[in-house]
């Protein structure tokens, strides 16, 4: 059976990216009390007619005990041999988790008369850092949108074999802040740029006139190569340790043209190499 742990801090969609699971035929379960994990999985397990997929949300609405015994939990039932275990960790940039709950009004969990929303979405922090530092993938859902993050969820998670590992590419622009949810970050600054050709600005990497100028220097070819060596020599490593997901980020200044070419070509390449690969925008969604 494969499980799927849901966690992050309230409202960084942890709820959408169960839906999205629930669409796909996982089994879904909210909310439940990380000490009941172990019990929960004996009896599904104990069950003949058990589903072959179960996605449960495990987050700050647990007690403190159980939040801090999640690790050695999960370390238990990862020795199963007939269960498959994944936690998928959600998170945004705070100014975005405050603006989401302005707009809700809704009451933060941690909230009381005693701490505010800002310092409750601090101490949430801390609460699920345990979930979070064992993490198989993290999604940063600060730019994307209900629909964005459901496609997201079923891309790299419902349609993930346990055999492959999935690759993710993700240009994005760093006056807009580093994704949260990258494990490289490639700094690709230093190239040419296209934005200072007047004619090229409003374009971007996906299109030819930016793809020509870009493939008349050299350099850009060189970073390239480069990136692909260093992923090329290490991807196996990953597979050894029994990763199943990675996430590299490429950066330009503003996410429009160079990281976005960069990300494209790399995806095109890993592609022919891999089953799962996939490129993201950041800035273009």
């Amino acid at each position: 059976m494969k499980l799927v742990v849901i966690s992050g801090r309230s409202g960084s969609g942890k709820s959408t990216a169960l839906q999205a699971l629930e669409d796909v035929d996982f089994y879904c379960i909210d909310n439940l009390p990380a000490r009941l994990l172990p019990e929960l999985i004996e009896q599904m397990l104990g069950d003949p007619e058990h589903p072959a997929r179960l996605a449960v949300s495990i987050d700050a609405r647990n007690l403190v005990s159980n939040l801090h015994a999640f690790p050695e939990i999960i370390a238990d039932l990862s020795k199963r041999g007939d269960l498959s275990c994944e936690i998928l960790y959600l998170d945004a940039a705070e100014s975005t988790l405050i603006k989401r709950y302005s707009a809700t009004r809704r009451k933060h969990p941690l909230s009381d008369s005693q701490s505010g929303l800002r310092e409750a979405i601090e101490y949430e922090r801390d609460l699920l850092e345990g979930i979070a530092s064992l993490a198989d993938i993290r999604v940063d859902t600060t730019r994307l949108s209900l629909y964005e993050l459901r496609d997201t969820i079923k891309l790299r998670i419902a349609q993930h074999s346990e055999q492959s590992l999935s690759l993710q590419f993700e240009s994005f622009g760093f006056k807009h802040g580093v994704p949260l949810d990258v494990d490289f970050t490639f700094d690709v600054r230093m190239l040419p740029n296209p934005y200072w050709v007047p004619e090229l600005r409003r374009f971007t990497g996906r299109e030819r006139e930016v793809i020509e100028f870009l493939e008349r220097a050299p350099e850009v070819d060189e970073m390239i190569g480069d990136i692909r060596d260093f992923l090329e020599r290490w991807i196996p490593h990953f597979r050894r340790n029994n990763r199943s997901y990675v996430t590299v980020g490429i950066g330009c200044t503003g996410g429009q043209h160079r990281s976005v070419y960069i990300a494209e070509q790399l995806a095109g390449h890993f592609g022919q190499l891999m089953d799962n690969v996939h490129v993201r925008h950041r800035e273009l969604t």
